[in-house]
């Protein structure tokens, strides 16, 4: 890895099953294997679970100890997470795999209706002497919502980062019919790549993004085959990006 360059790696992991009812499976060890191959100096991982009552009780034999986002993260890198959503019997939030320091964490709720809980996971890095800031978000399931949750994202840089500092936002934005862009633009943010992740086995839309600031997307790739189909219903997102 050069070092003004860093590969960055979105991933929503599906809380680390897949199907329903007999069906259910267990898919956590899978992701480990597969989060370790994407060889991502950071990680952004959507629908992680800190713990859930009742997949422990279903898959006791092999439900890992630690927190997803632990037991997922290589060795040597530093982990940070924040829930977003409380359910029966658990929750789920976003989480931030990284090869790099951690100099903050912070969290803001997004939610725009009580059917939906959503949030923002913000982490400030230190790369090339200067901070990095790294937000991951998983954005409603309603054209409406997204808007109002980008524009409170703009609220949120407005306040929390400053104008002249690196920035990148990442996650599974929901935005099927790709009316997103203009809006991040707005807030100075560029998107690195269209690329299609959704779903798994024949990807059709373009959901799982990385948007910039004060850097620059070099090359982009979407792993695909057997394993990575049978893991969640997104596919993950690899962009190498270079500082401007």
């Amino acid at each position: 890895m050069r070092s003004d360059r860093l590969r960055i790696a979105t991933y929503n992991i599906h809380k680390g099953v897949r199907g329903t009812g007999p069906a259910k499976r267990l898919e956590i060890h899978a992701l480990q294997r597969g989060v370790h191959e994407l060889g991502a100096d950071l990680v952004c991982l959507q629908e992680v679970r800190a713990h859930h009552q009742g997949d422990a009780r279903r898959f006791h034999r092999h439900w890992p100890q630690q927190q997803q986002a632990d037991f997922l993260a290589p060795d040597g890198y530093q982990v940070a997470y924040r829930s977003n959503a409380y359910t029966r019997g658990g929750e789920h939030g976003n989480a931030l795999l990284s090869r790099l320091p951690l100099v903050d964490i912070a969290h803001h709720d997004v939610s725009d209706h009580r059917l939906e809980q959503r949030g923002l996971l913000h982490v400030t890095l230190q790369w090339l002497d200067a901070p990095l800031h790294v937000l991951v978000m998983h954005l409603g399931l309603f054209h409406g919502s997204r808007l109002r949750q980008v524009q409170a994202l703009g609220r949120y840089l407005g306040a929390r980062v400053p104008a002249h500092e690196r920035l990148l936002v990442a996650g599974d934005f929901n935005d099927w019919r790709e009316q997103l862009d203009p809006s991040m633009g707005l807030l100075g943010l560029q998107r690195a790549v269209v690329a299609r992740t959704f779903p798994a086995r024949a990807p059709l839309f373009a959901l799982d993004r990385v948007y910039l600031r004060g850097l620059e997307a070099l090359h982009a790739e979407v792993p695909r085959g057997a394993p990575w189909v049978r893991m969640s219903d997104h596919l993950p997102l690899l962009v190498e990006v270079r500082a401007l």
